[in-house]
Formats: C-alpha cells, structure tokens, sequence
C-alpha cells in the first residue's frame, strides 16, 4: 500500500492457520500536536501515555 503524497511504502506477509475472519484498519499518521506528519518530511514517534498511544512528530518529541 503506497500512501497518497509519500513515497513509503508499508507492505505485510500474513499466514492464516485457521479459517477466521480478520479485520484491520489504518489512519492517517500525523502529530499530537502540530498535526504535522511524514508525508511534510517529518518523522513520527508512537508515545504510550495513560491515556493511551499518542504520536509525535520529530520537532516535538526529538531523538538524541
């Protein structure tokens, strides 16, 4: 799947045992805070919180 304005590319191998139903869904990717995501060049980090998973981009949560 190639994201609309991005040039990665996100790709995954599934095996099925059993005869089961999936489901699976997907959302934008973008900062918490700026809204910002990686289709502007920025990186994204997943932060769990208590409140639950937040993303950041990599102005408002730096990597050293």
């Amino acid at each position: 799947m190639t994201m609309q304005g991005a040039n990665q590319t996100i790709m995954q191998k599934m095996h099925i045992l059993k005869s089961q139903t999936i489901s699976s869904s997907v959302s934008k990717v973008e900062c918490y805070i700026c809204g910002k995501g990686i289709d502007e060049g920025h990186s994204i980090t997943a932060k769990t919180l208590p409140n639950g998973i937040v993303l950041f981009c990599d102005v408002h949560y730096p990597l050293q």
